[in-house]
């Protein structure tokens, strides 16, 4: 496992952060302690709760609490809920603050060391609970406060300097307006978490070498039509992102995380897995190197798009 700043803090995060949810919970609760156990044998020290419900709280601080807390990286995501069927979205400052406090009584984690808001929209976070969650900062039971998204409204909240952390999807074909976001909230110093590193556009073949294919134009750039090239062709699939699912001993998704690791301004890159093998798949990707070249079709083909 590699391992990268994380703030201002000192401290350091695994470049894989294992994202855990409530349906982690229904292989039950062993199954998804042992998921924790692995992931702390693969060396990662990063963890994300997907909503605050109290049980999945309880597994993540039992899991760990054999760990230096100290040497651990705990995110909860707020405003989706508390995973129970029912539960709303809810940036309020009693329901952030309420679920800030039940997740650490139950996990005995002592501190969340970031706090994470899904997506709020233009108005849903008011100035009372932007208020509450730094008095939760000051006291220090959140860390870092962060902001996770991909809508036009994550550009108001980078600019507004409130939040240290930008979670923002980020993958090899993501919109030049990512990009751009992503430059902003490292001026304002923001640590970047980045998830949809592997996308449903490019999970197969066909989706890779269709993905904003080129068309030939006809005269004057109009008309034209699909490319003519075989399947068989050595030439099929140039300019687009076929390669990733062509390239010897390397599947799609795993090239995909490699390329948002090797970004210098993405500290981790959240992965979920629903079993210990998957796990291991994806925990030993940051030990590998990409294959020479792979970087510049990557780019050829983004460009290309």
């Amino acid at each position: 496992m590699r391992y990268r700043p994380f703030g201002a803090s000192g401290g350091a995060v695994s470049s894989l952060t294992l994202s855990l949810g409530t349906d982690g919970l229904a292989r039950g609760v062993e199954a998804a302690s042992g998921l924790i156990y692995s992931a702390l044998e693969a060396g990662i020290n990063s963890y994300r709760l997907e909503t605050a419900d109290p049980v999945l709280a309880e597994v993540v601080g039992q899991a760990l609490s054999n760990v230096d807390r100290k040497l651990l990286h705990v995110s909860l995501q707020l405003g989706a809920g508390d995973g129970r069927k029912g539960s709303a979205r809810d940036f309020s400052a009693e329901g952030m603050t309420g679920a800030i406090d039940r997740c650490l009584h139950v996990s005995g984690l002592g501190w969340f060391d970031l706090a994470l808001l899904e997506e709020p929209g233009e108005h849903e976070l008011p100035q009372d609970s932007l208020t509450a969650l730094k008095a939760l900062r000051a006291t220090e039971r959140v860390r870092y406060l962060g902001v996770a998204g991909d809508g036009e409204v994550m550009d108001a909240y980078v600019s507004t300097g409130a939040f240290d952390v930008l979670a923002t999807p980020f993958h090899v074909n993501v919109d030049w307006r990512v990009r751009s976001r992503m430059r902003a909230a490292r001026e304002q110093d923001m640590v970047i978490l980045a998830y949809d590193y592997f996308p449903e556009a490019l999970n197969t073949d066909k989706k890779a070498a269709t993905a904003h294919q080129p068309v030939k134009k006809g005269l004057f750039g109009f008309g034209g039509g699909k490319p003519d090239r075989s399947r068989e062709d050595p030439l099929s699939g140039a300019g687009t992102f076929a390669f990733l699912h062509r390239t010897p001993n390397w599947t799609a998704e795993a090239i995909c995380l490699a390329h948002a690791m090797t970004d210098p301004a993405v500290a981790s890159v959240l992965i979920r897995a629903d079993s210990e093998d998957r796990l291991a798949v994806l925990a030993a990707v940051p030990e590998r190197d990409m294959p020479p070249g792979l970087s510049a079709q990557i780019e050829m083909a983004r460009v290309a798009a």
